[in-house]
């Protein structure tokens, strides 16, 4: 069974999320966007070994905790899309502290293990140049792409309500309608609700 956390962190409010397996140590870590000592407290108490830190994009309340997490866990690799690179690495593009670069660059559908769980990368532009959404069975850690009835902003850097749009619409809502939506911000949701209902799509 898989089993998520979250942890709300940054002064934007980003969901943080651990996911883990039942009976396995090997972890990771979803956009870490600020330091979380509930998050080291729940990772030593179940006794986990955090693998990767994978980011659904670049922007500074989502990568802020990344030094505490490495800092902890010195052997945990860093995860991004390949065409987020410009972007981490800019503070000013990021709304960060920039100087960002990832140990695993991925691609639209690449895919990587942690323990027994898959992780499949859905590439979805359009919140930044590299936004990804990352879906482990039927969970979608969909980040700052797809929120319960709302999507990310298209005004920043990068952004464009045309590359969201069809990254949700041909991509995401291709997902089975049971498919939990875990965001970056705000509440969970399933894929079939926002078919439905999500008013800017």
């Amino acid at each position: 069974m898989i089993n998520v956390k979250n942890y709300i962190v940054s002064g934007f409010g980003t969901n943080c999320y651990l996911v883990y397996e039942d009976g396995c140590p090997d972890a990771f870590i979803v956009d870490p966007g600020a330091p979380c000592q509930a998050l080291a407290d729940d990772v030593a108490r179940l006794k986990l070994e955090p693998r990767y830190i994978v980011l659904t994009h670049g922007h500074g309340d989502h990568t802020g905790g990344i030094p505490f997490c490495k800092e902890l866990w010195p052997d945990i690799k860093l995860v991004a899309n390949r065409k987020e690179k410009d972007l981490l690495y800019s503070r000013r593009d990021s709304y960060g502290k920039g100087g960002i670069t990832a140990d695993v660059w991925t691609s639209d559908g690449d895919t990587l293990k942690v323990g027994n769980m898959e992780l499949k990368f859905i590439f979805t532009p359009g919140h930044t140049p590299g936004g990804q959404c990352i879906l482990v069975n039927r969970i979608l850690f969909s980040g700052d792409t797809l929120f319960h009835a709302s999507i990310g902003r298209t005004d920043l850097y990068g952004g464009s309500f045309a590359d969201i749009a069809d990254s949700i619409t041909n991509k995401l809502y291709l997902l089975p309608e049971d498919t939990t939506v875990l965001p970056g911000h705000m509440d969970a949701t399933t894929i079939g609700y926002e078919m439905r209902y999500n008013p800017f799509v």
